[in-house]
């Protein structure tokens, strides 16, 4: 059974997770630097390959209104070069108020600002999997 990967689009940095075999459980990976694409989308296929992805769930950040912007078209960008040069198909997954209730969900763990920085990326891309998994709206 091949796991489920869920990305929090960013320009800076993708935070990466990872379903369970079972597709039950979303579980925060590291964060992929996101600033080159070529050696980003390498990395991808490298995690996928090593992780036995069938399938790619990415967060697309839209305005509070439901109106995509700027960054909804640049997470289509990547999503379309997933699908092409990686051979995975992409799910795109409302991703309103995600990084928010990540920051939220770490600060409520007692884990101080500073160190919240490098983990909320990933912990949001925890719950926009989460979200899908819970949809049962597999591939």
């Amino acid at each position: 059974m091949g796991r489920i990967l869920g990305i929090d689009y960013g320009t800076v940095r993708l935070g990466i997770a990872l379903s369970d075999p079972l597709k039950m459980f979303a579980s925060p990976q590291d964060y992929l630097d996101a600033k080159n694409r070529k050696k980003l989308l390498s990395e991808l296929k490298d995690l996928c390959e090593a992780k036995d992805v069938e399938g790619i769930v990415l967060g697309l950040p839209m305005h509070m209104s439901g109106e995509e912007g700027e960054s909804a078209e640049a997470a289509r960008k990547l999503g379309t070069a997933i699908e092409e040069e990686l051979g995975y198909k992409v799910t795109y997954w409302d991703e309103r108020m995600s990084t928010m209730a990540a920051d939220r969900a770490l600060a409520d763990l007692n884990i101080k600002a500073k160190d919240r920085k490098d983990k909320v990326d990933s912990t949001a891309a925890a719950l926009i999997l989460q979200g899908f998994l819970d949809s049962e709206t597999y591939f």
